[in-house]
C-alpha cells in the first residue's frame, strides 16, 4: 500500500489518470440515475482532489474549467433532477463569493465583522428596486421597471453600492477593534435589514416587509436567464472572476498590507502602512464582490425581501470561513461548498429519509437543527484544525532572488 502511494505521490501522469477515471465514474453516476445525492456530491469533490494533485496550475485550471463549464452541466442534464442539481450549484456559487469576500475581511485584514450580509441586502436591492413595477410607482415615469438587459451594468453597480456603504462604514468603526468592531459590524447589518423593511413610509421605496416581486430576469440578445441551469454560468462567470481578484490581491502590496495588520498593527505603522486607508479597501472590496451576488440572488429569485438578510446569514458566511481556513483562498471556498451543500441538499435528504422510514417529531428534523450543527462543526474545529480544513500557506520566496535585486534610492 505504501508503495502505490509513493508511486501516486511521485507520479503526475498517475494522478492525472486516476482523477479522470473518478471524474468520468462520477459524472456517469449523475447522468445516468434519476438522482443521487451521492454521485453529485463525488461530482463536485473531483475539484477537492484536483487541488491536492501534484499537476501544474495552469493544467489544474484547464481541467476545472473543463469540470464547472461543460462536465458537470452535461452530467446533470441526464435526468429530471437537473433544475434541482443546478439550484444548489448556483447557491453554492453565491455563497462561495461571499465567503472570499468576507475572507479579505476577516482572513487577511482580521477584522472581524458580524454583518457582512448587508452588503449582499444592499446589492440585491440596488437591482430590484429598478427593475420591479416598484420603480414605475416610485418614479412616475414609463422608463421603468428596467428591462432584463440592464442586469449586466446592474452587476457592477450592485457591486459599487455595496462598496460605498462598506467605506461608509469603515471610516467611523475603524476606531475601534477586536470585539467592539464585531459589535458594530453587527449593528450595521442589523440596521440594513431594519431600514429596508421600514422604507414604505413616508415614501414607499422597498415595499416594507412585504418585498419586492416581479423583478425582471436577465436578457440577452433576446434570450432570457430563468432556470438555474442558466444562472448557473453567470455565477460560474462572476466567481471566476473574484476567484482570480483574490488570488492577484493576496500576493500584492495590498494584501501584504492586511496580513502585516492582521498580525501586528502597531508593527504594520511602524513600517509606513496607512492603517485606515488599508482596512477601507478591505472593507470595500469584500463588500463589493457581496453585492454583485446580491444583484444575480434577487434576478434569480425575482424577489427580494428583508427576512432574506438575517444574522443568521451573516454567521453561516463566517463559518464557512472558519471552517476551510481563515486566509486560505482553496480554503473557505471548501469551506462554503460543505457548508451550502450540508444546508441545502444533505440535510434536507437527511430529513425526508427519517420523515419517511421513522416516526420522528417535527422539531427534531435535522433541517430545523441548523444552529446546533454549526455549533458542533465550530467546537470539532476549533479543537482537531484550528487553522481550519485547508490552512493558509504563506508563499514560497527564494531568498537568493531578494538578495541579488538592485536597490535605488528615490
Amino acid at each position: 500500500m505504501s508503495k502505490w502511494s509513493v508511486m501516486m505521490k511521485d507520479s503526475p501522469k498517475m494522478q492525472l489518470s486516476m482523477l479522470l477515471l473518478f471524474i468520468l465514474a462520477s459524472s456517469a453516476s449523475v447522468y445516468f440515475l434519476e438522482r443521487s445525492v451521492t454521485a453529485f456530491l463525488l461530482l463536485l469533490g473531483s475539484l477537492l482532489l484536483l487541488h491536492y494533485t501534484s499537476l501544474s496550475n495552469r493544467l489544474k485550471w484547464i481541467i476545472s474549467l473543463l469540470l464547472l463549464v461543460v462536465i458537470i452541466p452535461f452530467a446533470t442534464s441526464g435526468g429530471t433532477s437537473q433544475q434541482d442539481y443546478m439550484e444548489v450549484a448556483v447557491q453554492t456559487g453565491i455563497y462561495i463569493a461571499m465567503a472570499l469576500g468576507l475572507n479579505i475581511v476577516v482572513g487577511f485584514a482580521g477584522l472581524l465583522d458580524l454583518g457582512f450580509v448587508a452588503f449582499f441586502a444592499i446589492g440585491a436591492y440596488t437591482y430590484g428596486i429598478f427593475a420591479s413595477p416598484q420603480a414605475a410607482q416610485l418614479f412616475h415615469s414609463d422608463f421603468f421597471p428596467l428591462a432584463g438587459t440592464w442586469f449586466w451594468p446592474f452587476i457592477i453597480i450592485g457591486g459599487l453600492m455595496a462598496a460605498l456603504f462598506g467605506i461608509l462604514l469603515g471610516i467611523p468603526v475603524l476606531r475601534v477593534k477586536g470585539d467592539y468592531l464585531a459589535i458594530v459590524t453587527l449593528g450595521f447589518g442589523e440596521i440594513i435589514r431594519i431600514v429596508f423593511n421600514n422604507m414604505d413610509k413616508p415614501v414607499n421605496i422597498t415595499n416594507g416587509a412585504q418585498g419586492l416581486s416581479q423583478i425582471n430576469q436577465p436578457e440577452i440578445f433576446g434570450f432570457t436567464f430563468s432556470l438555474a441551469s442558466q444562472f448557473y454560468f453567470i455565477v460560474i462567470a462572476i466567481l471566476l472572476i473574484v476567484i482570480i481578484a483574490v488570488r492577484r490581491l493576496e500576493d500584492s502590496k495590498l494584501g501584504r498590507s492586511w496580513k502585516a495588520i492582521r498580525e501586528d498593527e502597531i508593527a504594520a505603522q511602524a513600517m509606513g502602512i496607512p492603517l485606515v486607508k488599508t482596512k477601507l479597501w478591505a472593507f470595500a472590496l469584500g463588500a463589493s464582490f457581496s453585492g454583485m451576488m446580491g444583484v444575480v440572488f434577487s434576478a434569480k429569485n425575482m424577489f427580494v425581501d428583508p427576512s432574506s438578510f438575517t444574522l443568521i446569514e451573516s454567521i453561516t458566511i463566517l463559518v464557512m470561513v472558519i471552517l476551510g481556513g481563515m486566509g486560505s483562498v482553496p480554503g473557505v471556498i471548501l469551506g462554503a461548498t460543505i457548508i451550502s451543500v450540508l444546508n441545502l441538499q444533505i440535510l434536507t435528504e437527511v430529513t425526508n429519509f427519517l420523515t419517511q422510514n421513522f416516526s420522528i417529531s417535527d422539531t427534531l428534523s435535522p433541517m430545523k437543527m441548523q444552529r446546533l450543527i454549526f455549533g458542533v462543526v465550530l467546537v470539532l474545529i476549533a479543537i482537531y484544525r484550528p487553522k481550519g480544513l485547508i490552512t493558509a500557506k504563506p508563499k514560497k520566496v527564494d531568498p537568493g532572488k531578494l538578495i541579488d535585486q538592485p536597490t535605488t534610492d528615490k
